[in-house]
């Protein structure tokens, strides 16, 4: 009789197996997926997706709000199950308010979290240790049925090791801004020949061109197409009051058309930069992964200020690495390291400064990459750049060392060898025209 009780009770613990697994899987999901309110606060967030890295929130405290009101970033405290200190994380947690369904600006914002989400997924633990970012410890993004949506990422905290932060600040220490320079040249350089094998399809498009091809969020991001958030083909709106400025000098200079020709100067530079989904283009041989939004507020420095690491990688995707330096001088790089007088001319060529810090990074970029790049032809590249990075300024607003800014600018575009080389270089036609 025992043994045939405990046969039965065998086979009674064998059949409850299979329900026992179900439950503890439900049970996981219900914890890391379904815990969170349709809108939860960061300490919601971060103990669901700190329970799959077997942490445990302590505590948190809020950084600051993310841009119009998009949500915030939070440096959280967690701990594992073993008697350790608490480290700390960051949380960015990204709750949008709502908005129409055209909304360039929101359709932007919403796009860049997830290209963000992207890099630090996908990209990020592909690069070497010497070019440093934070790591991705666990990210998620999803849509709730009354259209609310959530993305968030629990990232490495980069003051642990690099305490100085940039943010706030007009312009870097020349040590920290030879640092940066030297971690953008990396970047651009180890992206330089890798961008080629990203499947173009996949990239992500100007907003409103995205949204209609990807109505209802189905399909996952990668980066943008055209990195950065300032080109034309997305600022036709902020164009077009500079277009109507007549109190402008830059209305004039960049927004007339040339000659026959129905394209203006920064219709012209829009063309030549923007990179296509398909097929070649003049710069299609220099393309690289570019950050998008290079400032002394996106990075974080050691004591010294000879390392730094870069953040905030909204708006990365292709370009060229000039663009970047574009605003990096202009926003971050302190006025003594570009020109030689503190009074600027109206008119301004390249001084030995600003050649000085090119040269350091191309020669880096070439050493990095592999790859060739005539000199004259970054130059080239380098003006281009200025100029569009100009346009934006002058249709949205000017900051940083703008009159040297605009001094450099005339001077390129008084220059018929640039002229040339951007007539030569652009096909114009009505095709052309960016929409």
């Amino acid at each position: 009789m025992i043994p045939r009780l405990h046969q039965l009770l065998r086979y009674s613990l064998w059949a409850l197996l299979p329900l026992f697994v179900v439950t503890r899987l439900l049970n996981y999901w219900f914890i890391s997926n379904s815990a969170m309110p349709a809108r939860p606060g960061p300490d919601e967030v971060a103990s669901s997706l700190l329970v799959e890295k077997r942490l445990q929130l302590q505590s948190s405290e809020r950084i600051q709000s993310l841009w119009a009101g998009y949500g915030q970033i939070a440096r959280i405290f967690a701990v594992s199950d073993k008697p350790t200190n608490p480290e700390s994380y960051i949380l960015k947690l990204v709750t949008p308010p709502s908005a129409r369904a055209d909304d360039e600006g929101h359709i932007r914002k919403m796009l860049s979290y997830q290209v963000e989400q992207y890099f630090y997924s996908e990209l990020a633990p592909q690069m070497p240790t010497y070019i440093p970012v934070a790591t991705c410890l666990k990210s998620i993004h999803k849509r709730n049925s009354d259209g609310a949506s959530i993305t968030a990422m629990i990232l490495t905290d980069l003051k642990q090791v690099y305490p100085v932060a940039g943010e706030k600040r007009d312009a870097l220490s020349p040590t920290q801004a030879k640092a940066a320079l030297n971690w953008l040249s990396n970047f651009h350089g180890f992206w330089w020949s890798r961008v080629e094998e990203m499947n173009r399809s996949s990239l992500v498009l100007p907003p409103l061109e995205e949204a209609k091809r990807n109505l209802g969020d189905t399909v996952d991001k990668t980066v943008w197409l055209n990195g950065g958030y300032t080109y034309l083909a997305t600022r036709r709106k902020e164009y077009g009051g500079l277009v109507n400025d007549v109190k402008s000098e830059w209305s004039k200079y960049l927004t007339l058309p040339i000659g026959d020709h129905k394209l203006s100067i920064a219709e012209m530079v829009a063309a030549f930069l923007a990179p296509k989904p398909s097929g070649s283009t003049a710069i299609s041989g220099y393309q690289t992964l570019i950050h998008g939004d290079v400032k002394s507020e996106n990075l974080f420095s050691s004591t010294s200020g000879e390392d730094v690491v870069f953040y905030d990688f909204q708006y990365v995707g292709i370009g060229l690495g000039v663009c970047d330096l574009a605003k990096f001088f202009t926003c971050s790089v302190p006025l003594s390291m570009l020109a030689t007088d503190s009074k600027l001319a109206r008119e301004l060529g390249m001084q030995s400064g600003e050649k000085q810090l090119l040269s350091m990074y191309w020669k880096q970029l070439a050493k990095e990459s592999g790859k060739s790049y005539e000199w004259d032809t970054f130059v080239r590249h380098w003006e281009i750049g200025l100029v569009d990075w100009l346009r934006f300024q002058a249709s949205w607003g000017f900051w940083g060392n703008t009159e040297w800014l605009e001094a450099r600018v005339r001077s390129i575009l008084n220059d018929q060898g640039w002229r040339k080389f951007l007539y030569d270089s652009v096909a114009i036609t009505d095709e052309k025209m960016p929409k």
